[in-house]
């Protein structure tokens, strides 16, 4: 997806084969100037399993000598605000909407100026459920000073502890501007773009942001979270959406673009649950030990 877009939209990225020597690993990113901390996650992954945000060279090693599929290397985007973008676009149209804009909030505990993260996370009755602290959030008995925010999680998703907060009411023409040049210039009709930002002006004006993913035909809405919506209008939403995706998928049909059969779509899905099952997996009893005897 990242081959797609032009370099510039989204983070300095290296691609990772679990199967090279870590030693290869280091020279890649000497040669492509990355510094820590960064950002590690599958290449085909979902719900930010086995993502993580590495601060070191001995949590990459760690990482990497249990990673069990390929994996991508990126930079860390220190940007204040991430968000959730949906936009569709019939083929035949030079103009799309922008259906959803949302702001995901990380869970976080603030500083004193006395107590540890422990007692600060006891405090808030904050359960961290990972196994091995040291990939994932500070050291607990580190005292952070007063009014310093200490995200808890990376991973901007609900199964990690996000929130996500509506700002529908920012969406305008120039907004739109924005994501008509990148979605004509991939060829992207339909789906989610997570995005990283200074704020929502600059973004309007084409600057400081990245893209960290976007999602086509699989991506979900995740706007009904927000709580705007009732339980039926999150239904009618997202059929909504469906609407548009198959508008979308019946035009390029006709346009030329065969569709699977019944057949390949659920090889296909078998085999993705399949290896979703196994990413999980290895995220709760693996990558999580840090111990490289095992």
């Amino acid at each position: 997806m990242y081959e797609l877009l032009p370099e510039k939209y989204f983070p300095k990225t290296i691609y990772i084969n679990p199967k090279q020597s870590f030693q290869k690993v280091l020279d890649e990113m000497r040669a492509c100037s990355f510094s820590y901390p960064v950002i590690v996650k599958p290449d085909v992954g979902m719900e930010g399993i086995l993502f993580r945000k590495i601060n070191d060279e001995d949590q990459l090693e760690i990482y990497h000598s249990k990673m069990p599929v390929d994996y991508l290397l990126q930079e860390f985007i220190d940007q204040p605000m991430e968000i959730g973008l949906f936009y569709f676009r019939h083929p035949q149209n030079a103009h799309g909407k922008i259906s959803a804009l949302f702001e995901k909030k990380f869970p976080s505990v603030t500083g004193d100026g006395i107590s540890t993260v422990q007692q600060l996370l006891q405090n808030e009755k904050i359960e961290i459920t990972e196994d091995d602290k040291e990939l994932n959030i500070p050291d607990y008995q580190s005292i952070p000073e007063k009014n310093e925010v200490i995200k808890l999680s990376f991973v901007g998703n609900r199964y990690h502890g996000a929130t996500f907060h509506d700002l529908s009411d920012l969406i305008d023409k120039a907004l739109l501007q924005i994501f008509d040049e990148i979605s004509y210039t991939t060829s992207f009709y339909y789906g989610r773009y997570d995005i990283k930002c200074s704020s929502i002006e600059e973004l309007k004006k084409g600057i400081n942001f990245s893209i960290l993913e976007f999602n086509g035909a699989g991506s979900i809405p995740n706007h009904v979270y927000t709580g705007k919506f009732s339980m039926w209008q999150a239904y009618k939403e997202i059929a909504y959406h469906w609407k548009m995706l198959f508008e979308i998928s019946s035009y390029n049909h006709r346009a030329g673009l065969s569709y699977w059969s019944l057949l390949t779509g659920a090889r296909y899905l078998r085999k993705a649950k399949k290896h979703f099952r196994f990413l999980r997996t290895c995220d709760t009893r693996t990558i999580l030990k840090n111990d490289k005897t095992d």
